[in-house]
């Protein structure tokens, strides 16, 4: 399954403001805003399924620990079975 993480126009833009940014205050080089949008849609092909992944490995994670103390939980609210005496 191929995913593709699309940004809205004013998403885009705005971080192409950030990046072009970064490049003039870091590396005090000038970057178009054609240049500023092709690098953020090779860092998001290159970098996204990586961070996607670890975001599904994070919540997986979450949930098991919620899971686990859900469970404890429920074994708080048993009640003690007493069995008849024969």
């Amino acid at each position: 399954m191929y995913m593709s993480i699309k940004l809205s126009r004013e998403q885009k833009a705005e971080i192409a403001q950030h990046v072009r940014a970064f490049f003039e205050e870091e590396r005090s080089e000038s970057i178009g805003q054609l240049g500023a949008e092709q690098l953020i849609d090779f860092m998001i092909t290159e970098l996204g399924p990586h961070i996607y992944n670890q975001a599904v490995a994070d919540a997986r994670a979450l949930i098991t620990e919620k899971m686990a103390q859900i469970d404890d939980e429920l074994y708080t609210l048993e009640k003690p079975v007493q069995h008849p005496r024969r």
